[in-house]
């Protein structure tokens, strides 16, 4: 679901959507990464000037944390090209 969520979201911003994808891994019990992968030159439209886009998104998955017990770091990362 969350990342589903991440995945609209980070296309509906970036110049690029068809690049982006996203891969949830489990860093241990209760504690899990959102990687968002887009191409290089959308990097800095997910992060936003000082953070504020990825720090809006990563409130808003927080409240996930509420229902499911489970704390989310969300990174962006580039794709190869």
């Amino acid at each position: 679901m969350i990342e589903a969520f991440v995945r609209d979201f980070a296309k509906l911003i970036v110049s690029h959507p068809e690049e982006i994808s996203v891969e949830r891994r489990s860093l241990g019990e209760n504690f899990d990464e959102i990687v968002i992968y887009a191409h290089k030159e959308d990097a800095g439209k997910l992060i936003g000037k000082e953070g504020r886009m990825i720090n809006a998104l990563k409130t808003v998955i927080s409240g996930c944390k509420a229902k499911d017990g489970i704390s989310y770091r969300v990174n962006v990362r580039t794709t190869e090209e």
